[in-house]
């Protein structure tokens, strides 16, 4: 990675200002549900607070309050959480810029001060140059450790860094790292898995990964429109019609670059997503049956594939994990990546850190990445903003 990190700079008697990502789920209690998103900014806030700065300045945002203060979308949740894992006091502020936040920082005497959800302004997403400038005055050293929101040019992402020294957090150099590496020299033989509902979603993902794998197994929804491109019986399963073409040109284009794009052999159909009991195994799908899942022949083909590789990128569930009558898919592909000794295991966000999640299986692989959005962009080949706003290393 050539952007330069907390290592690189003096942050000793220094205001530090933090992005994070503390976009965590709350139930209606407003009690945090999954924490690894702050558990995940701890070795870098840790690191900081070592160096013995001034001030340790938190911002992040929470949910799309569309630019107005909403009281279940406040960060105190955050804060508190944040305070146990960290071991010390977290001071949480009502509001992210102006006089009284400036003051307020001043006269604490605690070390970290949380700022309040940066989305209560509507200036955040729209990357407005005066909001950008107030966030900068608040601090001498910017930080983004935020990967999860790198991929948006949001003034506390991008806009801020016109104004202030900007460089990377632990977290987003782990990223770039494990992900730049799967996009640009990863060990052979790189497969990749790709699932989720939509072929549209991973259009540029695809092109671009074909240029680097060695094979690409995909499941999902998304199999379905290959499948009915590839001339097969898909019944009542989903179907992007208007996607038939593209699908085409990527079979094509496969079988001209030696890559081996695996599909389901066998699926796992029902009558309705609401009608488990009507589920069986079928290698060809009638009219009014969906498929939700992968079957045990498709299950054991990937594995056989994933069983010689040396890197493996996985993005989107090969079913619809989240109902468990069409989870074995996920979690036998799942539980088959956390036995792999000797491959690199990288699980790009979103729904499938969701399903690994699920399963248990977090620390059984090698990174997990925190931005569902942003690693799909990465691994794109996409630069994004967050990052390249960064300075560079000499």
């Amino acid at each position: 990675m050539n952007k330069m990190t907390v290592k690189d700079v003096d942050l000793k008697g220094k205001k530090v200002i933090v992005r994070v990502d503390y976009n965590v789920p709350l139930d209606d209690k407003l009690n945090i549900t999954d924490d690894i998103r702050i558990k995940a900014s701890l070795p870098t806030l840790e690191y900081i607070l070592k160096q013995k700065p001034k001030k340790l300045i938190l911002m992040s945002h929470l949910g799309r309050p569309e630019g107005q203060v909403v009281e279940t979308m406040r960060l105190v949740p955050a804060a508190k959480r944040l305070e146990k894992l960290l071991g010390q006091k977290v001071l949480m502020l009502n509001d992210c810029i102006g006089d009284t936040v400036k003051q307020a920082i001043e006269k604490s005497s605690e070390t970290v001060i949380m700022l309040e959800n940066l989305r209560f302004y509507k200036d955040e997403t729209k990357n407005n140059p005066e909001f950008s400038k107030k966030l900068a005055e608040l601090a001498e050293i910017y930080v983004n450790d935020a990967f999860g929101t790198a991929h948006r040019a949001h003034a506390s992402t991008e806009g801020i860094t016109k104004y202030v020294k900007g460089v990377a957090g632990f977290l987003l150099e782990k990223e770039i790292n494990y992900l730049g590496k799967a996009v640009t020299n990863p060990q052979k033989p790189f497969v990749v898995i790709l699932g989720g509902a939509k072929v549209s979603d991973k259009i540029m993902l695809v092109e671009n990964l074909m240029n680097k794998a060695d094979s690409i197994l995909i499941g999902g929804g998304m199999a379905y429109t290959f499948l009915k491109a590839m001339g097969q019986n898909i019944g009542s399963s989903i179907l992007e019609k208007d996607k038939i073409d593209v699908a085409k040109a990527i079979l094509e284009k496969a079988k001209q670059k030696g890559v081996n794009l695996v599909f389901p052999t066998d699926h796992v159909v029902v009558q309705g997503i609401d009608k488990p009991d009507t589920k069986k195994t079928v290698k060809d799908i009638e009219e009014g049956w969906l498929a939700l899942d992968i079957g045990p022949e498709s299950i054991k083909k990937f594995k056989e594939v994933l069983s010689k590789a040396k890197t493996i990128v996985w993005n989107g569930p090969v079913g619809m994990f989240e109902k468990e009558a069409y989870a074995a898919g996920t979690k036998a592909i799942a539980e088959h990546l956390a036995g792999l000794k000797d491959a690199t295991t990288i699980i790009g966000g979103g729904d499938s850190a969701a399903a690994v999640a699920e399963f248990g299986l977090e620390d059984k692989m090698t990174h997990i990445s925190t931005g569902g959005g942003a690693s799909l962009e990465f691994l794109e080949g996409r630069e994004l903003p967050g990052i390249t706003a960064l300075v560079n290393k000499k």
